[in-house]
């Protein structure tokens, strides 16, 4: 057996497929782009990171706390990773990418995306691929104030969902697996054990609490 079932619901299943095809086909990765990547810590910006790097790119992670991110570098490979409980998330992309990134991979909307919008290089790619900062207080979600970005570097933003690439899910599940069996895709689950605990379980998803792709056994 290549993984184990539990990998199969991360980055070997359709998280890394979010992650394949969000990099490669939305935000037209190329070779040397610098790649900015929300919760990067988990099941899906662990993967695009990941994939960004072996094609030859410089990857800023964003996470919440210090283990978050000494995880997103020393076991997930990016180049750094941005504590945005503690640092502040535009300031620190201008530092560590002063001409500006080509690539924003957006797992959570509200300011880490204002953050992104602030620090475009010419032709930069933001794919939303989530907002789950904003998703426990939808009806006052708004919309990035500098927006107009978009228009001064001659960028482009778009959302998508897995479902839109369903007939190349073997394509993506092909390339995945073959750099994972070569050792060169590092996955990883946090388990949580008890139907009972559902509710409890899920909220963790939202507080930060999970450390990867969180999967309930049952």
């Amino acid at each position: 057996m290549l993984a184990p079932p539990a990998r199969w619901l991360g980055g070997l299943g359709m998280p890394g497929m979010t992650a394949y095809f969000g990099l490669l086909d939305v935000c037209a990765h190329r070779e040397g782009d610098i790649v900015l990547v929300s919760a990067a810590n988990g099941a899906v910006g662990s993967v695009v990171g990941q994939l960004a790097k072996a094609r030859g790119s410089k990857v800023i992670g964003v996470a919440g706390g210090p283990e978050k991110c000494r995880h997103v570098v020393e076991t997930y490979g990016f180049d750094a990773c941005i504590d945005y409980k503690s640092e502040q998330v535009a300031r620190r992309v201008r530092d560590l990418a002063p001409d500006g990134i080509d690539i924003y991979f957006d797992n959570v909307g509200g300011e880490t995306l204002e953050a992104a919008l602030a620090n475009l290089r010419k032709g930069a790619r933001i794919g939303i691929c989530g907002a789950i900062g904003d998703y426990n207080d939808m009806a006052h979600m708004k919309g990035p104030r500098n927006y107009l970005n978009l228009l001064v570097y001659s960028a482009r933003m778009q959302g998508f969902v897995i479902f839109d690439y369903a007939a190349r899910y073997a394509e993506a599940e092909a390339a995945l697996t073959a750099q994972y069996r070569d050792g060169k895709l590092t996955l990883a689950e946090h388990i949580e054990k008890g139907l009972a605990r559902f509710p409890e379980v899920l909220a963790m998803l939202f507080d930060g609490r999970n450390t990867a792709k969180l999967v309930l056994e049952v």
